[in-house]
């Protein structure tokens, strides 16, 4: 089989593809997954940069996610498993063939596309996660999304409408924002042309709590974050999820204090090792949604496997929008 291997850590310079053998047959627990498609995330340029806080040891698959059919499962699980058109959220993505517990894959709706699946758990599971669960994000409330033409920042845009909220989308260019429009937001602010409080002020003069947002989804970090949190709601909630920005915030305490803020954090590979069946019970609404049309997948760019340092390369120069899907060749449907 074609498999991306990354042969030492410093970045996606280190890629190579390679020819390797197929994985044996699968543990007890396992199955194998013929891939169709795998998808590009932030988080793998951390991996591959050694700056991941689960680390692997070169040489080594990258990639987190992927698409395809079931074709061998471990002697513990039931036969109809064979043949079964599965998303995976594990280690090894980038690759013709891949090996995961049975407790990392999930049944795909039988209209779904493997494109589609490949990029799907990670961003909307980590939006609806985040949103859902130290968010508690409600009705009618405003939600801020920084970086919200971004793979998951535009997929939390969708989740949060789904979920009944005014969305405030905030990006830094007019294409990006129209996209967060096209997918659902209320009101847009560019950050690089756009006092970000000063906005902020006018879209939610008179809101209860404030004049501010009540839940902020923060991929971004940086001084965006300090400026967010100073014009957020009384009793507002700042999710962090990542430092796309480059920098990590030091949060001034005194503020949490005097605003009654919380800033809390939202790992989504936390929650799939401790909370696997939360996991799986958000795919359950998420594809829900999906076949409602609430939700509306955005791929913005496809490679062949081949090109996989190419795929990343947008993801650090910052210039993808939605998401950033490898593919095999494989005709699996």
């Amino acid at each position: 089989m074609r498999a991306v291997i990354a042969r030492a850590l410093g970045g996606i310079e280190q890629l190579a593809l390679e020819d390797r053998a197929q994985p044996a047959d699968p543990g007890q627990d396992e199955v194998t997954v013929e891939v169709a498609a795998a998808s590009c995330n932030f988080a793998d340029l951390v991996l591959l940069a050694g700056q991941y806080q689960e680390p692997q040891t070169p040489p080594f698959v990258p990639g987190m996610e992927a698409a395809g059919r079931v074709v061998a499962a471990g002697k513990n699980l039931p036969r109809d498993l064979i043949g079964a058109r599965v998303l995976v959220i594990a280690k090894g993505a980038f690759a013709e063939y891949m090996t995961a517990p049975v407790s990392r894959i999930v049944r795909l709706p039988d209209s779904m596309d493997f494109a589609t699946a490949a990029g799907f758990a990670i961003a909307y599971g980590t939006a609806y996660g985040a949103l859902a669960w130290p968010g508690r994000l409600q009705p009618g409330e405003r939600l801020l999304v920084l970086g919200a033409a971004g793979g998951v920042g535009l997929t939390t845009v969708e989740v949060g409408k789904a979920m009944g909220a005014e969305v405030i989308a905030c990006a830094g260019d007019a294409d990006k924002l129209a996209l967060a429009k096209a997918h659902g937001a209320d009101f847009l602010i560019d950050y690089r042309k756009e006092d970000l409080r000063e906005r902020l002020k006018l879209i939610c003069k008179g809101g209860p709590g404030g004049d501010g947002p009540d839940v902020v989804f923060d991929p971004v970090g940086g001084d965006t974050f300090d400026k967010v949190l100073r014009q957020a709601n009384w009793n507002a909630r700042l999710v962090v999820v990542g430092f796309a920005g480059g920098s990590v915030p030091q949060i001034p305490a005194n503020i949490l204090l005097v605003k009654n803020v919380a800033a809390l954090g939202f790992n989504f590979g936390s929650w799939l090792k401790n909370r696997p069946d939360a996991i799986r019970d958000a795919m359950v609404q998420l594809f829900a949604w999906w076949g409602e049309g609430k939700l509306k997948p955005h791929i913005s760019a496809r490679y062949d496997l081949a090109d996989a340092a190419s795929a990343l390369a947008l993801l650090r120069d910052r210039k993808a929008t939605g998401k950033i899907v490898l593919t095999t060749g494989r005709r699996l449907d």
